[in-house]
């Protein structure tokens, strides 16, 4: 057994700590941010079409969020390839401080053009967070909590929109600085944040699985030894670490390349890949159709003032919060097959029911909330298992880039085109139009969860290592 060949079972057999939560935290902030810059332009879709804000139309605001998907699809494919090649932590430094510099910009937008320019960048650094993030959590959270703590790390999405709901409802505020500077102001708090956890972040360290990968076996011994000792001064001795079959972590100085990549999503893990896939695209269109529109339905079809429409946003991120914590330990028991192809159905059959409702009239504003809320509280923990999948399911040394590859494949098929197409069937002021949107999206998810069922890989509790072997063993 060579040096760094039994780093995987050391970090796997490790007790729940403090130094698990700081990574938590620092790297999870990712999907707040996220959730940030989302929830803004949905709480302040109806304030940019106001004469003193930018004067968008609806067909605008659902482009300038379809380009924002845009830019984080670019994103993931560029970051998430560099971060296999240089590292989890390079990127999720350098793609942060991206996002920071793009979202502050955005406050000073005199039109749509710069806006929208703005929110492509902004979509740029969201987009290699994903790839490098969730590579960087799955190789240094333990095995046998993977699922729930994934799970609960991508819903903390909803966090961030509480909180651009909440900063949209202050600061749109007439007392304190009103709709036509309080936009301005949002976007630059959230550069704030970035900034903020920048600080926090530079603390985590290198995945110690990517070190040993390539070809740094002394220096991600250095850190697992450091987390270890971390770890014992809060928990005492450790227990030994399961013995390890085979090299697990094998050196190799070499990045795959394109042709291997596809020749691995293609021919080694297709079903893997088309479990992937749908999971992607479905949860993508489902989400980014009702939510980039949000305000939009509120303020077209329920009439709620435009300073007023944050207030609805709080129960529906709620219950996207509480789904994924509340559901997220059954996908380390019951069973990653069995609670995606749930949740995933369950959401489909729940969003159908209230898009007939919505249609019949048979909803105002506040049971139109209550209504989404309830849906996504499946759909929500639905999601962030797609995710948990792409960054599970692949081995080690194309982890970001098969994130990277079916995020932007996805996202770009269903997020991209979804909250452009939602706001052109809002301005026909057709309910049933809007009905439709939702329909197609019902059918996505539960046809998604079906191949789940069918298909999906039963990675519970089980080592990355175990559940796809590296390609240089």
């Amino acid at each position: 057994m060579s040096a760094g060949d039994d780093i995987p079972a050391r970090l796997d057999r490790l007790p729940w700590s403090r130094w698990h939560w700081r990574v938590v935290i620092a790297l999870g902030v990712a999907w707040v941010l996220d959730g940030l810059e989302v929830t803004l332009v949905g709480s302040l879709g109806g304030v940019l079409e106001r004469g003193d804000t930018l004067a968008l139309s609806a067909t605008q605001v659902g482009a300038s969020a379809s380009l924002y998907v845009g830019g984080a699809v670019v994103g993931a494919l560029l970051f998430g390839r560099l971060a296999d090649r240089l590292g989890r932590k390079k990127l999720f430094l350098l793609t942060l401080v991206l996002y920071a510099c793009a979202t502050f910009a955005t406050a000073f937008s005199p039109n749509f053009a710069f806006f929208a320019l703005c929110r492509f960048a902004t979509g740029l650094g969201i987009g290699g967070e994903y790839a490098a993030i969730n590579s960087a959590i799955d190789e240094l959270i333990p095995a046998r909590v993977r699922g729930r703590v994934n799970l609960a790390i991508n819903g903390s999405f909803w966090l961030g929109a509480a909180l651009g709901a909440g900063l949209s409802l202050v600061l749109l505020d007439a007392r304190v600085l009103g709709p036509e500077w309080g936009w301005r102001a949002c976007f630059g708090l959230g550069a704030v944040l970035a900034v903020a956890i920048l600080l926090v972040r530079r603390d985590v360290p290198e995945s110690p699985r990517w070190l040993a990968m390539h070809g740094r076996p002394e220096e991600a011994l250095r850190i697992v030894d450091d987390i270890e000792a971390q770890v014992r001064r809060e928990h005492g001795a450790l227990a030994e670490p399961a013995a390890t079959a085979a090299s697990a972590t094998r050196s190799t100085r070499r990045t795959p390349t394109a042709r291997e990549v596809m020749h691995v999503l293609l021919h080694v893990y297709p079903r893997r890949s088309l479990v992937v896939l749908a999971l992607m695209i479905s949860q993508a269109f489902f989400y980014n159709a009702i939510f980039f529109t949000y305000a939009l339905v509120l303020t077209r079809f329920h009439g709620v003032a435009d300073s007023k429409v944050a207030l609805y946003i709080f129960p529906f991120a709620l219950g996207n919060v509480l789904g994924p914590l509340l559901l997220g330990p059954l996908f380390d028991s019951v069973g990653r097959r069995r609670m995606i192809a749930l949740t995933y159905v369950l959401s489909g059959i729940g969003l159908a029911i209230t898009g007939w409702a919505f249609m019949q009239g048979w909803l105002d504003a506040r049971s139109q909330a209550l209504c989404w809320s309830a849906v996504f509280f499946l759909a929500s923990a639905a999601a962030s298992s797609a995710y948990l999948t792409v960054s599970e399911v692949f081995p080690l040394e194309m982890r970001a880039l098969a994130i990277a590859i079916f995020y932007a494949v996805g996202t770009g098929a269903g997020g991209f085109a979804a909250p452009w197409l939602f706001g052109a069937l809002i301005e026909t002021g057709s309910k049933g139009a809007v009905a439709a949107g939702y329909a197609i999206g019902a059918v996505l998810v539960v046809g998604a969860g079906l191949i789940a069922l069918r298909f999906a890989v039963d990675a519970e509790r089980k080592p990355l290592e175990e559940i796809a072997p590296p390609l240089t063993r």
